[in-house]
């Protein structure tokens, strides 16, 4: 006996059905949809533009015109002169030289001209305390009296000597040389005057006259000569090498920080991780913000130990940068690396997802130009010279170039740099901890889905 089968399907009627289209992406939404959303363009196109133009305004405004924002800039003047006799008259005209240079009119205050014996002038630019400075030789007054001397005798042209200090930046260093300069031709020129009226009235007694080339000479007797007060290694990027060494530390620190941020989100589930067309989410793993932030606090400490001497590495193994005090500089590295890294945890874990942004604007935007390792302090606009007060890249700027340039001396800036990584660090662990206490407290977890071990 044979059990029927199911009947079998009734034969369609009336035209085909009409071919479905093709299939729409996942989600249901097309490109063109999204696009043509205009509140999907409102928050990142007036985050771009703010950005941009704080940029914009921030770095171009601290470089512009430095010449013009100088103020007071440390230049040394150093009498060395021992006099001599001069018209009859025993003179020091070096002492009376640097005299008349610091009493010079200086309305805008650009320049802070130091007296200073030679002994002092040397410790100050050792210690990065000078930019420069102009120094009057022992034999000046004599020299200025040889002038005097009949046609030929032999005597050494008058010389004033500007001192560089290449440790201090290369733009430091030039602006001292230039300003020290100019005061030496003021100083001829006014010297040349007297000298030019006393041949005078000399040659009218005699009934003879000077010659156009003595005349000349009368008229600008002083030559300028250039040294280098405090020298530098010759790798080390003329004075720069300070800065970028401190930069590659914040950097280590600021994308590190941030890295080790994601990463650790990624590892405890919180955060989707795509490589590619590859996406995978973890489970989430139930743990506090507080407890969060250790883990990633930790991790930022000593992943700078590594991050330090692969910087050290590079630099000075590799591209064989002058550098003395390793040992020491290390451990600075280290902890100045670390405190970046330790404040980029904190704001993240204060801010949430524009952490990185305001992260940006305190450890880049704001201190590259307040920095004072490539334009001076002193060369800045008043805003930029606050700014050098707290923001972290000027306090380890002037450590790490306290250590490459001026033998790791506490006065030339590595006392203060020690202080305010320390504040740093202090600052970030006390905001990070109090951040998430604060918001455990509330209830405001991280969790979004089940939790689960």
């Amino acid at each position: 006996m044979t059990t029927p089968g199911p009947p079998d399907p009734p034969e369609p009627s009336g035209p085909p059905p009409e071919p479905a289209g093709p299939t729409p992406p996942a989600g249901g939404v097309t490109a063109r949809q999204v696009l043509g959303n205009p509140r999907i363009w409102i928050l990142p196109t007036a985050l771009v533009g703010v950005v941009a133009f704080l940029l914009s305004v921030l770095y171009m405004g601290g470089i512009l015109n430095p010449r013009l924002d100088l103020h007071r800039l440390p230049v040394g003047l150093v009498n060395t002169d021992r006099g001599a006799t001069v018209n009859g008259q025993q003179q020091n005209l070096g002492a009376n030289i640097t005299a008349a240079v610091a009493a010079a009119p200086d309305p805008d205050e650009r320049v802070n001209w130091k007296i200073l014996t030679p002994e002092e002038a040397q410790e100050q630019l050792a210690s990065n305390k000078l930019a420069g400075a102009l120094q009057i030789p022992a034999d000046f007054t004599a020299a200025v009296a040889g002038l005097g001397q009949p046609a030929g005798a032999t005597s050494a042209r008058p010389t004033a000597v500007v001192l560089t200090n290449p440790g201090a930046g290369s733009l430091a260093s030039s602006f001292a040389s230039s300003i020290a300069t100019d005061a030496a031709h003021r100083a001829s020129l006014d010297l040349g005057k007297q000298l030019t009226a006393a041949a005078a009235q000399q040659t009218a007694q005699q009934g003879t006259q000077v010659s156009t080339a003595s005349a000349l000479l009368l008229a600008d007797p002083i030559t300028v000569e250039t040294r280098v007060g405090h020298p530098i290694g010759p790798h080390s990027g003329l004075g720069l090498s300070a800065f970028y060494y401190t930069l590659l530390l914040v950097l280590a620190g600021f994308l590190g920080g941030n890295a080790i941020g994601n990463g650790v989100d990624v590892a405890l589930g919180y955060t989707d991780n795509e490589l590619g067309p590859w996406h995978t989410r973890r489970p989430t793993v139930p743990i506090s913000r507080r407890r969060t932030w250790i883990v990633k606090s930790v991790m930022t400490a000593g992943i700078s130990l590594v991050s330090s001497a692969v910087i050290m590495l590079g630099t000075i193994g590799v591209l064989d940068m002058d550098a003395s005090h390793l040992p020491l500089l290390y451990l600075f590295s280290v902890c100045a690396s670390a405190a970046v890294g330790l404040g980029v945890q904190a704001i993240n874990a204060t801010f949430g997802g524009i952490g990185q942004l305001v992260g940006m604007f305190v450890f880049i935007v704001l201190a590259l130009p307040s920095s004072g390792a490539t334009i001076p302090l002193q060369a800045l606009p008043s805003f930029y010279r606050f700014l050098a007060e707290f923001e972290p890249m000027r306090q380890l700027s002037d450590g790490v170039r306290a250590i490459l340039y001026f033998d790791a001396r506490g006065d030339a800036g590595l006392t203060r740099a020690w202080i305010m990584i320390a504040i740093g660090t202090v600052l970030a662990l006390v905001l990070g901890y109090a951040m998430t206490t604060y918001y455990d407290r509330r209830g405001l977890h991280r969790l979004s889905t089940t939790m689960s071990a």
